[in-house]
């Protein structure tokens, strides 16, 4: 109902600029919580890491013996590693906060008598703001003046009732508009507000971790154990060996650092936040990093009728009148009818709906007289009801009321009173309207003598008077975009309100495959145990209303599909929030929709989909690559430090500190730099990463990997082994393994860029990081062992240039022999059948 003291619109002006100031300055803007010093949170963040603590701790131990040149290096190894983390983070900060802008929500108001878009938090006390269906109330406020106004407060009360608000009613941060529209006057803002108290509580609450973020903290918090034992143990018995305990420390903090893979969380930190920035180049905005995760992985998507495979236009093409048995075309020649002009009674005053908006416009066109400026309505029963109808009752000066009714053709039949015969009637136009593709709706004309205003919409004596039908086009090359998902391995589904006979329309007009077609009355009969076994048939689902489309999504969920959704209505929120990866519109979706999808496409274009999936899955096929080098690496590190104590040819202390600090600047920027930016073609991502897998990596994969680290050690005990055998001496020793460790670490940046092509051909692919992190990879080797000071600092000896070559030559026969495997693998893979996708 229309608020008491209803004020016009045109008397509403705002504030004006200087107003804005003032405000500003006295109460500040609407933000919740002030922004943290980036530079400052990545400092504490690093103070924090093991790897640092371990440095520091080195460092201590150095300066306590005196060893004042190691002590010194340490100190230097510590502020650069320590830098290159605060400078990594950075980056992936401030990614993920140009992302975040891209997020934030934007707010009518009125300023200098005009209807403006600002962002939220620019909002400021005694702003005029309007709030609509669909949107989140901005800031605490006072109604001005409302059309049948109310929100769900669920957000600070836990019930999730709409509640009814009027003139002078407060309306509060965080809830949400179900139905209508106000003008409210903003009385509190950020920190002020009820939400704003309320957070302050709240906001130390820990983000839950997605599931490859809990993948890598058990398999870090694994290694921690693991190396905390060796930590033990190398300690001991060096300290036992040597009696000093100060020199079996360097040897156990040796162990503990080569054992910590530190660089695996700071990769997929980096790949997500990364993984976002690339996806918002292609107009994709990423709300969550368990979504990009997820991309890869994704197997079905269910598609929106409306907005998504269509434009959402919405026009009127037709109505048809019961009572003349008459078509007006409105493509050939619109003519004003009482079908129009009660659709129009039954619509909002106005209008945001693109169906709505159709409906004035033609009324304004075809209508002499214009009763609009003469009526206003004091009562409306809004959409509701399987099928959902609504109802608006108007009334002018004389108290003489006008009661439009729309809605759903079965919803709008069941409240009038039609013979057999009529409903048969208008039964088979619907039908012949539906199969063309086109919305119908049933128009009905209330009739009511009464005083008082209806209580219950049943109350109502209706009379149906006709259909109307909308054309909503397809979305401009739609047919090549679900080709596309196809193409990509993904199952299609399209679930709408609509009749099953304009779905099937849709569905052959976008390339939908049209196996089976299930209707929200079939599917209400069915347990979800049969829902289970049909589902993978049916891509057509018709007549579903909200919560039948979030057991849609949620039984698919249970059958081990991947499911992503596009939505942008308010009752799209659950389905949405429910579904692996929600898709939401940017400039169709509803705030509300928006906040529950996962990702948000800003132009509306779904091609982008496409692109997306493929993004995710080269993230994934990256982020693995990564992992498997990092572990490989780390296995000829952690066995080099301890395998002295057995093998007693070997130099003592083979490693100290300084050679691990060394391989971590290394790997670290190998990992996160080099394979991020490794391009695969989309042939190699044809089919959804599999998502079962509960570890890291796959059996497979991880038996490979453990086998190239070992393989790698065993090389450089083979080359530590001659030069023992021919006395050498240890520094001439611990410089050949340390070289033929590096080159190793070289080799396998190249063979691991791929598991399926050999290196002869990733190597003529581009990755303009390959070259420069090998590059200075080499430079940092050469000075290491030809520049005296350096050589002095790594306990080690020059070599000559057949030295190198030798080095060369063993890391290359321990690295290169997996190659002949990718090559048979290859082969074998080529005359293999294309597998059927399985979940």
């Amino acid at each position: 109902m229309k608020a008491k003291g209803h004020i016009s619109q045109t008397e509403i002006h705002g504030l004006t600029d200087a107003e804005v100031f003032q405000q500003r300055v006295l109460n500040g803007s609407n933000q919740l919580k002030k922004e943290k010093n980036l530079l400052l949170q990545n400092l504490l963040s690093v103070i924090k890491e093991p790897m640092f603590i371990l440095l520091l701790i080195a460092c201590a131990v150095y300066f306590s013996i005196s060893e004042f040149s190691e002590a010194y290096t340490m100190l230097f190894a510590l502020f650069f590693v320590a830098g290159i983390d605060v400078y990594q983070n950075f980056r992936t900060q401030k990614a993920l906060k140009a992302i975040s802008r891209l997020t934030e929500t934007k707010t009518k108001v009125i300023r200098n008598a005009e209807t403006i878009k600002i962002d939220t938090v620019d909002l400021v006390t005694k702003d005029v703001i309007i709030c609509e269906e669909g949107t989140i109330v901005p800031a605490d406020a006072e109604i001005i003046t409302s059309n049948d106004f109310s929100i769900d407060e669920s957000i600070l009360t836990g019930e999730s009732i709409s509640v009814e608000k009027f003139s002078t009613d407060t309306i509060f941060q965080g809830t949400l508009v179900v139905r209508g529209y106000c003008y409210a006057k903003v009385s509190a803002v950020g920190k002020q507000t009820t939400l704003g108290g309320i957070g302050e509580l709240v906001s130390s609450t820990a983000k839950e971790k997605t599931p490859l973020q809990s993948k890598v903290s058990n398999f870090v918090r694994n290694m921690v154990i693991i190396g905390s034992i060796a930590f033990l143990f190398v300690w001991g018995y060096n300290w036992w060996e040597s009696g000093n305990a100060l020199h079996g420390l360097i040897h156990g903090l040796t162990m503990a650092m080569s054992v910590l893979p530190e660089e695996i969380p700071v990769a997929l930190s980096t790949f997500m936040a990364f993984g976002a920035y690339r996806l918002l180049k292609h107009g994709i905005i990423t709300r969550s990093p368990k979504t990009v995760e997820t991309l890869g992985s994704a197997t079905v998507i269910c598609l929106d009728k409306t907005g998504t495979l269509t434009q959402n236009l919405m026009n009127v093409t037709h109505t048809f009148s019961l009572r003349t048995n008459r078509e007006i075309a409105f493509d050939k020649s619109p003519k004003p009818s009482e079908v129009l002009e009660y659709a129009m009674w039954a619509s909002e005053e106005n209008p945001f709906d693109p169906m709505e908006k159709s409906i004035h416009y033609y009324y304004a066109e075809l209508f002499k007289l214009d009763e609009r400026k003469n009526y206003r309505m004091v009562k409306e029963f809004p959409l509701s009801g399987k099928p959902p109808v609504m109802t608006h009752v108007f009334q002018n000066e004389n108290k003489k009321f006008i009661i439009g009714c729309k809605g759903a053709l079965e919803g709008v039949l069941k409240l009038c009173s039609l013979s057999p015969e009529q409903k048969d009637v208008i039964h088979k136009q619907g039908l012949i309207y539906a199969k063309n593709g086109l919305r119908v709706l049933g128009i009905a004309k209330g009739h009511w003598d009464s005083s008082d205003y209806p209580v219950l919409q049943k109350d109502i004596e209706f009379e149906f008077l006709g259909l109307i039908t909308f054309w909503d086009p397809p979305t401009p090359n739609i047919k090549n975009v679900i080709n596309g998902f196809y193409e990509a391995g993904l199952d299609v589904k399209m679930i709408t309100g609509d009749y099953k006979e304009t779905a099937v329309a849709i569905a052959k007009q976008t390339g939908i495959k049209l196996n089976k077609v299930l209707t929200g009355s079939e599917l209400a009969e069915l347990s979800d145990e049969a829902l289970k076994e049909m589902l993978s048939s049916v891509n057509v689902f018709a007549r579903i209303d909200p919560e039948t489309k979030l057991r849609i999504i949620n039984v698919l969920k249970q059958t081990g599909q991947i499911v992503s959704m596009t939505g942008d209505g308010v009752n799209d929120a659950p389905a949405l929030k429910s579904a692996h990866i929600g898709i939401a519109m940017g400039s169709k979706g509803t705030d509300v929709a928006k906040g529950a999808a996962g990702l948000i496409l800003s132009n509306n274009d779904l091609s982008k989909m496409i692109d997306a999936i493929f993004l995710g899955r080269r993230i994934n096929e990256n982020l693995t690559k990564a992992i498997r080098y990092i572990i490989s690496i780390h296995i000829p590190i952690i066995l080099l430090v301890m395998l002295p104590i057995f093998f007693k040819w070997l130099p003592s202390q083979l490693f100290s500190p300084i050679h691990v600090i060394f391989l971590e600047l290394i790997m670290g920027p190998t990992c996160s730099i080099v394979y991020e930016n490794e391009n695969i073609p989309k042939e190699k991502l044809k089919y959804p990463v599999d998502s079962r897998n509960k570890n890291l990596l796959q059996l497979s994969q991880l038996w490979i990997t453990i086998v190239q680290g070992l393989m790698i050690t065993v090389g450089c005990l083979i080359i530590g082994y001659y030069g023992s055998y021919y006395e050498l001496g240890e520094l001439k020793i611990r410089s050949l393994i340390f070289s033929t460790l590096i080159f190793s670490n070289i080799l396998l940046t190249l063979i691991n860029r791929s598991f399926s092509q050999t290196i002869f051909q990733t190597i003529k692919q581009k990755n303009r990081y390959v070259p420069v992190i090998i590059g200075i990879s080499i430079i940092l080797l050469l000075l290491i062992f030809n520049v005296p000071y350096i050589t002095s600092f790594f306990s080690g000896s020059p070599l000559q240039l057949q030295e190198y070559l030798f080095s060369f030559l063993i890391a290359f026969l321990f690295t290169i022999w997996i190659e002949p495997v990718k090559y048979l693998k290859g082969r074998k893979e080529s005359v293999k059948p294309e597998p059927k996708i399985t979940v």
